[in-house]
């Protein structure tokens, strides 16, 4: 038992003794039809296997071949120089065969095996063997990103796109190892013609000078041993080559090459059927074998006509399937319905879907070219960077019944945004700072609204000369859907989210998770902390500030809203790099009136805080910061109110009802090193 388990071994070991250890030739006739009988083994393994990686110890098997067959060559070349070309039964069955009689004519017979072994076969496996590792290898990165771009749209689980990364690796490894490989079948090639000149010269010149033979009879003795030592060893090498240049090909099928040749050939009858017709008209040459090309011509043609009827009955068939199945449709739900566990399936929402219309949908799909799975992946990964929470999976649907220019952005099922590009046009944007007007069709960019023109790739560099922004059809999709994740991303934090970065932050500081969950504050009231800082676009990287300071204030304050100020305090390096330029920040600020008036409305109730202001008073602050807003944003281009810390909050929610994308911001919320520039004041008019 133990010498099967290293009978590899055991047989590599004993090919590299047979390179010293002279043979008698009942045991070298065995070992070459061992090699013969290897060498179809690979052959046929080759045109069976699906996938180069089905038979990945092929490369290992191709090092231990070439080397059995040398050291059968040398074995060989001991007995045929040293027992008047006399090696065994192989050898000499195979020389006469090939010779026929005739020395000089089997010999050119051998050459001519040779050469198309060498050049042809030889040759051409390297060839492809080296082409094939070198666009295996540049197409690694695109394959990598497919498997990222469909693990994170859903299509893969993690555990499947692993498997495919290692098999990538795999095949990477594989057609490395067999452009080297192949090289040993080269190397093969040429030895064994040196070997096979070496033993008819050597023979010659032994025969002739130790054997006291005629040159005529050196010549027939030494050139059947010659050939036949040569074709024992080109046969094996032959079909090791042919084998090689099958397995490098098989990256493009899908079943194995006997499945593959018959259903490709056989998927076009009428091709069949041609080709039988052009045979025939051969009959018309004078002196051509007339009852060969006919019976050939006639075989391909009655194939064709009866491929041809079958596809039709086939094709009935599957109309007719279509029909009872279009006919069972109804009775076919109804009991798939049946089963109450099947309708709970239709309740589930996803939390980021896009729908298309059909003329965008080259832009969607991979296999068209399109690359927006690519971008999503790219700005989840800076939005992660830059918010410090993760996008969940975008699902991208086809919609008919849209415009085919299109497409909807659904937050948990509903609709909260749609837009329309046109494909192959670019959007130019005024920055309103153009040299001169361009030609184009008038529209308004989704994502922030803007004025914008679609030009035709022939205007595209006129309008940049121009000074106009120009952004791509895709690219309009694709900053569209990131400002609407942007708006949304608070509702889109689940309770296994958090739980997610919760087990982040524990990674590196266990404590302050435990220390903070549950006994502080729960899971749930930790989620509405961290929807209120992202609804306001604050960054939750700093997690671990955030759990410090709900740690120190939750003790005493339970109210969700008010520790989120205090978080929000905290974060006021975070905050001031967000809205500052890194020395100063223009605000409008709001009256001590204002604030003294939103003070003394604030009402606590057991549901938490709310104003009571009277509606005439919350017209005049509206209309007193639409009024500073529009005298400034010349200034600036992003208005940022500011006021003290503890009216924040109750202003933020009083204005967030009319201007909702308003940014408020408090004192204690700016570093102490930013000056701060008050360019307006919100006051009560009369």
């Amino acid at each position: 038992m133990r010498l099967l388990k290293n009978v590899v071994v055991v047989f590599v070991v004993m090919i590299i003794a047979l390179i010293i250890i002279p043979l008698p030739p009942f045991f070298l006739d065995f070992m070459f039809i061992m090699s013969i009988s290897i060498s179809l083994m690979i052959l046929l393994m080759t045109m069976f296997i699906k996938g180069p990686l089905e038979f990945s110890i092929f490369p290992s098997l191709l090092l231990i071949t070439t080397l059995m067959r040398l050291a059968l060559n040398i074995s060989s070349t001991r007995l045929i120089l040293s027992n008047g070309g006399e090696a065994g039964q192989v050898i000499a069955t195979f020389g006469s065969f090939v010779l026929g009689g005739n020395a000089i004519v089997g010999f050119i017979v051998f050459i001519i095996i040779v050469v198309v072994q060498f050049i042809v076969i030889t040759k051409g496996a390297e060839r492809i063997a080296e082409v094939s590792a070198r666009f295996t290898l540049d197409a690694m990165p695109g394959k990598q990103m497919a498997i990222d771009a469909d693990l994170s749209s859903g299509l893969i689980d993690e555990a499947e796109a692993k498997e495919r990364r290692k098999n990538i690796q795999r095949e990477a490894e594989f057609f490395g190892a067999m452009d080297g490989a192949t090289k040993l079948v080269k190397g093969d090639a040429i030895a064994s013609i040196i070997i096979a000149f070496v033993n008819l010269i050597a023979g010659t010149i032994i025969g002739m000078i130790q054997g006291g033979m005629t040159f005529s009879q050196v010549l027939t003795v030494y050139s059947i041993a010659t050939v036949g030592d040569g074709l024992v060893s080109q046969l094996p090498a032959l079909m090791i080559s042919t084998a090689t240049g099958m397995i490098v090909t098989r990256a493009a099928s899908e079943g194995n090459l006997n499945e593959d040749v018959k259903n490709q050939f056989l998927s076009q009858p009428k091709v069949l059927v041609i080709s039988g017709m052009v045979i025939l008209l051969m009959c018309l040459i004078p002196g051509s074998p007339k009852p060969q090309i006919a019976t050939l011509a006639l075989i391909l043609i009655f194939l064709g006509i009866s491929l041809i009827r079958s596809s039709s009955v086939q094709q009935q068939k599957d109309e007719l399937s279509e029909l009872q199945e279009f006919i069972g449709d109804e009775t076919n739900e109804a009991s798939y319905y049946r089963n109450i566990d099947n309708v709970y399936n239709l309740l589930g929402v996803e939390p980021i879907e896009m729908e298309f219309g059909y003329s965008l949908l080259p832009l969607v799909d991979e296999a068209s070219g399109g690359s927006f799975i690519d971008r999503i992946v790219i700005f989840r990964k800076q939005f992660a960077l830059e918010m410090g929470v993760v996008v969940p999976t975008v699902r991208l649907r086809d919609n008919g019944l849209i415009n085919p220019n299109q497409y909807l952005i659904k937050i948990k099922g509903e609709e909260v945004a749609r837009g329309e590009v046109l494909v192959d046009y670019y959007l130019a944007l005024d920055p309103g700072n153009s040299t001169g007007p361009i030609e184009g069709i008038d529209t308004i960019e989704p994502a922030y609204e803007i004025p914008g023109k679609w030009i035709t790739e022939s205007e595209r560099e006129m309008a940049e000369v121009y000074g106009y922004t120009v952004i791509d059809a895709l690219s309009v999709i694709v900053t569209h859907m990131s400002e609407v994740v942007k708006r949304h991303i608070h509702e889109l934090v689940s309770r296994q989210d958090i739980n997610i970065l919760l087990q982040n932050v524990s990674k590196a500081n266990q404590a302050i998770v435990d220390d903070v969950i549950p006994n502080v504050i729960s899971v749930s009231d930790l989620q509405k902390i961290l929807m209120n800082l992202l609804k306001e676009g604050v960054p939750i990287r700093d997690m671990e500030s955030i759990l410090e300071t709900v740690g120190d204030q939750g003790i005493a304050i339970k109210d969700t809203d008010m520790l989120t100020e205090y978080v929000r305090q905290k974060l006021k390096r975070t905050i001031t790099r967000k809205y500052t330029d890194g020395s100063s920040i223009k605000v409008i600020s709001l009256d001590q009136g204002i604030e003294n008036t939103i003070l003394s409305s604030a009402k606590k109730s057991e549901h938490g805080t709310y104003l009571a202001i009277e509606p005439q008073t919350v017209q005049k602050i509206v209309e007193g910061v639409s009024e500073q807003i529009d005298k400034v944003k010349e200034l600036i281009h992003q208005p940022i109110i500011l006021t003290s810390p503890i009216v924040r909050i109750y202003f933020k929610r009083l204005i967030d009802q009319f201007l909702p994308n308003l940014t408020v911001l408090s004192f204690n919320e700016i570093d102490t090193n930013i000056q701060i520039q008050a360019i307006g004041v919100i006051q009560l008019r009369d």
